[in-house]
């Protein structure tokens, strides 16, 4: 691997970690980017998952520290999280680079606009609704978050949010606490299938996991509200750009 390579990967993992940690939306970088290196969609897709999952960990410890941890609630949504996660990690590998990477494209998109929307803090209730009616349509929902993680992941953050909010109204912090939980169990059963199939390069991988951990640490450790609309304005014309990219509509 050359030294442009490692550098770049480096600073969209990064810039991934930092996202992730101050919005979300952070493999809207680093998926497109292993793309661009060469890497066939399939192994790009299986390569983003060692940093997330790495970086998932990381969280879960610190929100145990902070007392912010459900292991009965997580353990329940993230059942059928995971064997959603198997099918669509099992459709990823099968599915052509090109048709991959304009379903990418599109998704990227979408996600784009859920970060410069915030539908989900308007979506937040403070009246929360744990009935076991509410606890059996979580668990449904979460079995087509799952598939959705196992497929593409990109964003997958939002979703969370987005269906916890409507479906239970926790606080966003019992959510992320969930949501940080619930994606490394299921990042473990849909990295395996890529890791069966051959599509995982683990050089690139760990890399990536290094910048991921570093972008984590900067974005946990700075105030960056002033920063927030830069940032935004970077992530439109990163991710329209990729898209564009993606879509074919030029070549760089």
């Amino acid at each position: 691997m050359s030294l442009f390579k490692v550098i770049l990967i480096l600073l969209a993992g990064t810039a991934a970690g930092f996202l992730n940690t101050v919005a979300g939306g952070g493999s809207l970088i680093t998926m497109p980017t292993l793309i661009f290196l060469g890497l066939p969609s399939a192994i790009a897709n299986g390569t983003n998952r060692i940093a997330l999952m790495i970086q998932n960990i990381v969280a879960i410890t610190n929100f145990r520290r902070k007392g912010f941890f459900d292991l009965k609630l997580s353990l329940m949504l993230s059942i059928p999280a995971i064997l959603g996660a198997v099918i669509g990690s099992k459709i990823a590998v099968d599915l052509p680079d090109e048709i991959f990477n304009k379903i990418l494209a599109i998704v990227m998109i979408g996600v784009l606009a859920l970060i410069l929307l915030k539908p989900q803090k308007k979506l937040t209730s403070n009246m929360e609704n744990l009935s076991t009616k509410r606890q059996i349509a979580a668990m449904i929902a979460f079995f087509f978050v799952g598939i959705y993680g196992g497929f593409i992941q990109a964003g997958v953050g939002f979703i969370i949010i987005a269906t916890l909010s409507v479906i239970t109204g926790l606080s966003l912090v019992k959510i992320n606490s969930l949501k940080v939980f619930i994606v490394a169990l299921y990042m473990v059963s849909s990295l395996a299938v890529f890791i069966i199939n051959g599509k995982v390069n683990w050089i690139l991988g760990l890399t990536l996991a290094v910048g991921n951990g570093l972008g984590a640490w900067l974005g946990s450790n700075f105030a960056v509200a002033k920063g927030d609309k830069w940032i935004r304005i970077i992530l439109v014309i990163a991710v329209l750009g990729m898209a564009a990219k993606l879509l074919g509509v030029f070549n760089f």
